[in-house]
């Protein structure tokens, strides 16, 4: 038990860590190599490095992303309904709805056809009246 505090009063204490001569404090340990590099003795083939897009490799702006590069969104589409205040929306104009259809027979959204949001509501209401009363399918196939 004695022999136990002998040890431990020979051991430096966190405080007491040694530290340089002068005050300053030792250079950071390298980085290891990147992996665009081999590594010798590494059975790994060597990575090529990525590419970056037009911001550098900062991965705020530029091509390189799971998604692809970024697209504009283009011109904005013009509600059909709101551009042409004559037209209504009834549920028995079949060639209208369908349009707004997909091939599944799921309603397009708005943010793909332009179709605002007062008029969409209404297409979709009027998509239900429609296969309601068996002039539309549930679904095109």
């Amino acid at each position: 038990m004695a022999e136990d505090k002998q040890e431990e009063s020979k051991r430096p204490s966190q405080g007491d860590a040694e530290k340089p001569a002068g005050g300053t404090t030792a250079a950071p340990a390298a980085k290891p190599a990147a992996r665009s590099e081999a590594r010798p003795g590494d059975p790994r083939p060597a990575r090529a490095p990525r590419p970056t897009g037009a911001g550098g490799g900062d991965g705020r702006s530029g091509g390189y992303r799971r998604g692809g590069p970024r697209r504009g969104r283009g011109r904005r589409r013009v509600c059909r309904w709101c551009a042409d205040k004559t037209l209504k929306q009834d549920y028995k104009w079949v060639e209208v709805l369908q349009d707004y259809l997909t091939e599944r027979g799921k309603v397009v959204p708005s943010r793909t056809t332009g179709t605002c949001a007062k008029h969409q509501r209404g297409l979709a209401r009027a998509i239900k009246r429609a296969r309601n009363a068996a002039l539309l399918r549930y679904s095109r196939g």
